[in-house]
């Protein structure tokens, strides 16, 4: 089973264009495959989210929390995940 579920994939849907200019998935099946060959990535919460970045070594010095969640490969699925998809 795949780690992207329903709410996952709508909530890409609904936010791809602050990442990329033009849709890159026009439904729930395109969102999920799009996800999967770009190995996105589900985080459980915004500690998730700081920790995911630390540990690929992105420069986030300096950065706040809220900083690094509004960034654009980070989408909030609004349940208190996030999912970060590295365009």
């Amino acid at each position: 089973m795949s780690e992207f579920d329903e709410k996952v994939l709508e909530a890409f849907l609904e936010q791809q264009g602050k990442l990329f200019p033009e849709p890159v998935a026009d439904n729930l099946e395109e969102a999920e495959a799009f996800l999967e060959d770009c190995m996105a990535t589900v985080c459980k919460n915004k500690k998730e989210v700081v920790t995911y970045f630390e540990e690929t070594g992105s420069d986030i010095s300096g950065m706040t929390h809220e900083e690094i969640l509004e960034a654009d490969e980070v989408f909030s699925i609004g349940d208190g995940r996030y999912l970060i998809v590295e365009g």
